[in-house]
């Protein structure tokens, strides 16, 4: 039985059940589902991306970049950039952490790391870099201060 809720922040002590040896900022737990498989019986690697995009939605409303519900007010939150690798195979029923922070920024772009942990082990990582439009899209948009500030405590660590 695990010790954790999907879909929720997890703990510092809940991210080293995955291997993680220092805690990030944010993580998530999930598992495997069958859907996500490929005919060799390992996860197919478009889930990985989807579950790299899934937690960087829940990180950006956790740190009130976005609610992702008012679309004429908020930025529009776009990825430039991004590269992944695909570290070591994960199969059905694999519970796993995909853990997610900032690691650069600048004055309206940033660089997200993600990583996905489980059974001990770093299977992938992406790193990407995300530009803030308005909300219309016809101009860059400044990071605002309040998201500035999250982003040093997440560099400073």
């Amino acid at each position: 039985m695990t010790s954790y809720l999907y879909h929720t922040p997890l703990s510092d002590e809940q991210q080293h059940t995955f291997g993680v040896v220092e805690a990030w900022p944010f993580a998530l737990a999930d598992r495997v589902r069958f859907a996500e498989l490929d005919p060799l019986n390992h996860v197919n690697n478009v889930a990985y991306l989807t579950w790299f995009e899934s937690a960087r939605v829940a990180y950006f409303k956790h740190i009130g970049l976005s609610t992702y519900r008012d679309g004429a007010h908020e930025p529009r939150i776009v990825i430039r950039r991004g590269e992944m690798d695909w570290l070591q195979e994960m199969r059905a029923d694999e519970d796993y952490a995909v853990l997610t922070k900032a690691i650069n920024y600048r004055n309206t772009s940033f660089t997200l790391m993600q990583q996905i942990w489980s059974g001990g082990t770093k299977r992938a990582e992406f790193l990407c870099v995300i530009v803030l439009l308005t909300a219309d899209g016809s101009q860059r948009m400044p990071i605002p201060d309040t998201i500035r500030q999250l982003f040093d405590a997440e560099i400073e660590g």
